[in-house]
């Protein structure tokens, strides 16, 4: 079976940095600050690439349109679904009396309340005023919502029992509840996650994609809350098993694209999906790097995208074996590359640094956008 992919090759500071006099020269890429000028269509049949068609703006309804007379009708249509969904406006996430606006990169700072989380486990558990000042210094540096959550997912993690991940979620809830905090709850069991809601969470981050827990696409659907699908290839208790994959880009993609028309079949709106390609879940550092260059794409599954790549072990396998503690600078790196192919959400351990690195990097985005003068001829 013959699949598409329109990926998103060449990325410009603004629109008018490609155009030629005519107009625009660029899309803006699911309504962020990023935008691309140049695109390729790839089809893929059997695990291989069968064609590419690289074009611009200008070439782009004779590409799409091409496909229909080279392969087939119904490859056209969906190379058109995924144009469309590349220039998708996302309205922003109403979490609570938190509005989040989703057209420049919003920061989600990272709550574990965990014995043995891979980079703070331990920190927080059963130590509600360091929870508590810790959230608070999050939000005051600039946090637009916080994750909070009781269960470890790092490789080689036992599983948590449902009680015990509620027991240590809900005092963190209640706590950045009393803030007027935005909160997403970080679990794939629906026990936890209406627990938290009915205790003022607002958002549900599910690792797991909806896949782990049956009860779990109905809840979210009867609550009305946004939900974030991440993909990892595990279906049972590890999360990371199966990791296998020929080509990594496409068959993430793919199956988010499954699993997000799964949500929506099952009662969730479209516009409450978010995605996460799932950096470092059955993925080696050659799978990593290459979702990592290719994020642009995943702006043709139609939702806003979330990034979670703090602290994660990919960064020391680059530099130096460096404990998770001290991953600050490829962190940065990564989240400034997020921002570049223009994911939404930004989860983070280190907040202020990064929102520091975001305002910096809106800041010279501005610029491109508002540089008329130089750039005409």
């Amino acid at each position: 079976m013959s699949k598409v992919y329109l990926h998103p090759i060449g990325l410009s500071a603004s629109p008018q940095a490609e155009s030629r006099g005519e107009g625009p020269g660029a899309i803006r890429l699911g309504g962020s600050m990023a935008y691309a000028s140049r695109f390729a269509l790839v089809v893929r049949e059997e695990g291989r690439v069968v064609d590419r068609r690289l074009f611009d703006l200008a070439g782009a309804a004779e590409a799409i349109a091409g496909l229909g007379e080279s392969h087939s009708d119904a490859l056209a249509v969906e190379a058109e679904r995924q144009w469309l969904n590349l220039q998708a406006v996302h309205a922003p996430l109403q979490l609570g009396t938190r509005t989040i606006r989703l057209d420049q990169p919003q920061v989600m700072g990272v709550l574990n309340v965990t014995p043995d989380s891979f980079s703070d486990g331990g920190a927080f558990l059963d130590k509600p005023e360091e929870g508590r000042a810790h959230a608070a210094a999050m939000l005051e540096a600039g946090a637009a919502l916080i994750d909070i959550g009781g269960e470890s997912t790092r490789p080689g993690a036992q599983p948590t029992f449902e009680g015990d991940e509620i027991a240590r979620v809900l005092p963190a809830v209640e706590y950045c509840t009393q803030m007027g905090a935005a909160i997403s709850i970080d679990s794939r069991r629906a026990g936890v996650v209406e627990a938290a809601l009915e205790a003022g969470a607002h958002m549900v981050n599910d690792v797991s994609a909806l896949r782990y827990d049956p009860r779990m696409a109905e809840l979210v659907a009867k609550a009305g809350c946004p939900v974030v699908l991440m993909h990892a290839p595990g279906t049972g208790e590890d999360l990371h098993e199966g990791g296998t994959y020929g080509d990594v880009v496409s068959e993430v993609f793919d199956d988010l694209a499954a699993q997000r028309a799964k949500a929506i079949a099952l009662g969730i709106a479209a516009e409450r999906i978010c995605i996460d390609p799932g950096i470092g879940f059955g993925k080696s550092l050659t799978d990593n790097l290459a979702l990592l260059n290719a994020l642009p794409l995943f702006h043709a599954l139609g939702s806003p995208i979330l990034l979670g790549v703090s602290r994660k072990r990919m960064i020391g396998a680059l530099s130096n074996e460096e404990p998770a503690h001290e991953r600050l600078g490829g962190s940065l790196a990564l989240a400034v590359r997020g921002m570049e192919a223009g994911v939404h959400l930004l989860r983070v351990h280190d907040v202020a640094e990064t929102v520091q690195a975001r305002n910096v990097w809106r800041g010279l985005r501005d610029a491109a956008l508002t540089d008329f003068g130089s750039l005409s001829a």
